[in-house]
């Protein structure tokens, strides 16, 4: 979310981001603009209009701690350093902890108002740079299941991250890949 998506774009480009979509109203929603930082992942922006009434706290698409909101975003990149700067100087993200993975670099969380969202990475075996959207889900499994269920497939996982939870790489019938995140099962 950003306040002008006009003077956002303009920021992108400042940056050395591409703008792909110029900034463009959606009737009823907002103004809205497709980008990609300097090492080319690709993401939106959106200048939404005022909701009235407003939705209470917490109702919005971003929310850690309920089930089907998206909870974690992951940066994998060919320069995550600047993959950072970048972000950050548009965004106003801070850096968080970095987690050393060994041969595979570092893996930096970062934060938007003291809360950790997210992570950024070197590009391991993506094809090109990207972000990788998760959500929270209630059961990972019975998730897995609707995933494969509705034409989908399991990628990779689960695998146990901390939390303790459990997390699983899915991609949708069109071929979007997308992460899926809930608690580990007591026992």
């Amino acid at each position: 979310a950003v306040d002008d998506a006009d003077a956002a774009a303009a920021r992108i480009r400042e940056l050395g981001g591409t703008i792909h979509r110029e900034p463009a109203d959606i009737p009823g929603t907002g103004r809205f603009a497709i980008a990609a930082d300097p090492q080319g992942a690709g993401f939106g922006i959106l200048c939404p209009l005022p909701m009235d009434p407003a939705p209470p706290e917490g109702a919005g698409a971003w929310n850690q701690q309920k089930p089907g909101r998206g909870n974690w975003v992951e940066l994998m990149s060919t320069d995550p350093v600047a993959g950072f700067d970048f972000y950050a100087a548009l965004f106003g993200w801070q850096k968080g902890e970095a987690m050393d993975m060994g041969e595979m670099g570092s893996y930096q969380l970062f934060r938007h108002k003291g809360t950790d969202i997210g992570g950024m990475m070197g590009l391991m075996d993506a094809p090109a740079p990207n972000w990788l959207a998760y959500f929270g889900v209630d059961d990972l499994a019975a998730t897995l299941e609707a995933i494969k269920a509705a034409g989908g497939s399991i990628v990779t996982g689960p695998h146990e991250v901390p939390g303790p939870a459990l997390l699983a790489v899915a991609r949708d019938p069109q071929g979007a890949h997308f992460a899926v995140v809930g608690p580990k099962p007591e026992g």
